[in-house]
């Protein structure tokens, strides 16, 4: 059985900036996909927005990671050539009764440490001539960025201090060595063919399933893993904004808003379809409702604009009618296994978060 001396389970880009902390730490690191290439479902099947972090309650971990992360992702981006664009964003309030929600995310951003402007209906139209609405603020730290280049970097940085990623290589059992000498890993169906001193559980939507394969796990350190899909339709000529525009949120979401790709095309989404199971196809119907969302404040879309593009699946942790949930980052600290760091529902901002979720697991495992 080969030792090693850390382990990522998971090569999406929570997962890649983990492996990259831990291989800028010094530290031997191999990174097991089960797929076969890296970043193959949430983290390439998103907005590709980074998140100034406005929507999430004060003092939560989506709050800090993503205001922390934010900043250390743009220097990331100057430092290392990731093509971003930093083209700011406009929440729209379609109706005067929706103006009153524009000054509580105002608040709620404020208490994160992110200013926004209120603009009134003539400085939105202002900047945006085909903009319906009655009031928005803006967000002048929202950005976009090609998120595969900034995945490659980021596995690129950690294999040049000597990472390892091995595709195609599932997690099938985790057993905790009697002696506490580290966690044996068993790949494939095979017998465990593995020991680690670390283990960074980064599987995304099957993290809760890769927790349950630890015998000596208790299951209330598990949650009940929930899908809610979002899909995204592309617009057909040319994108009539700059900016990205977004309504106010959803339960489940943040609403079907437009964002932009780095040439500038408009895309929109994602809606949020809850399911048992995950699967990317786009039903083109779905788009029916896509066009009453997107005419409350662009009324100009005309019929036939809209393309089926892609899909995502948020790896929730709470169910449709619950609060939305905070990510969790659980450390030995929490659950009692030395060694191991198990990361629960890393959705949106977790590509904003990434590098500061990627300090966080650092420090957990220096407690």
């Amino acid at each position: 059985m080969d030792n090693v001396d850390a382990v990522v389970i998971g090569a999406g880009v929570v997962g890649l900036a983990v492996a990259r902390a831990l291989a800028l730490d010094g530290r031997e690191v191999l990174i097991l996909e089960a797929a076969d290439h890296f970043g193959t479902e949430t983290s390439s099947r998103n907005s590709e927005v980074i998140h100034a972090g406005i929507y999430y309650p004060r003092g939560s971990l989506k709050a800090l990671m993503c205001v922390s992360g934010r900043g250390l992702l743009y220097d990331f981006c100057e430092e290392y050539g990731v093509p971003y664009r930093r083209c700011g964003k406009l929440i729209v309030a379609t109706s005067e009764s929706q103006l009153t929600q524009l000054e509580h995310i105002r608040k709620a951003a404020r208490a994160n440490g992110v200013n926004l402007e209120f603009f009134s209906r003539a400085q939105a139209l202002a900047l945006e001539p085909q903009l319906a609405c009655e009031g928005a603020l803006h967000s002048p730290m929202t950005g976009i960025i090609d998120s595969h280049s900034y995945m490659l970097a980021l596995l690129g940085q950690a294999e040049s201090r000597g990472a390892m990623l091995v595709t195609e290589s599932r997690v099938t059992s985790l057993q905790l060595d009697n002696d506490g000498g580290g966690i044996r890993i068993g790949i494939n169906n095979e017998e465990p063919l593995l020991r680690a001193r670390t283990v960074i559980n980064s599987a995304g939507l099957y993290a809760p399933h890769v927790a349950r394969l630890i015998e000596s796990l208790s299951p209330q350190h598990v949650p009940t893993p929930y899908f809610a899909k979002g899909n995204y339709f592309t617009l057909s000529g040319r994108s009539p904004f700059e900016r990205l525009v977004y309504p106010i949120p959803e339960p489940g979401g943040l609403g079907v808003h437009l964002t932009l790709d780095l040439a500038g095309r408009a895309r929109f989404g994602p809606d949020v379809q809850w399911v048992e199971h995950c699967e990317y196809k786009v039903e083109p119907q779905r788009a029916e409702r896509f066009y009453a969302a997107i005419r409350a404040y662009w009324p100009d879309l005309v019929d036939g604009a809209l393309q089926p593009a892609y899909a995502g699946i948020r790896p929730k942790i709470n169910g449709p009618k619950e609060a939305s949930a905070d990510f969790r980052v659980d450390g030995p600290d929490t659950h009692g296994v030395p060694g191991l760091v198990n990361l629960f529902g890393i959705e949106s901002p977790g590509l904003t978060a990434s590098l500061a979720l990627a300090q966080h697991v650092t420090a957990k495992l220096s407690q």
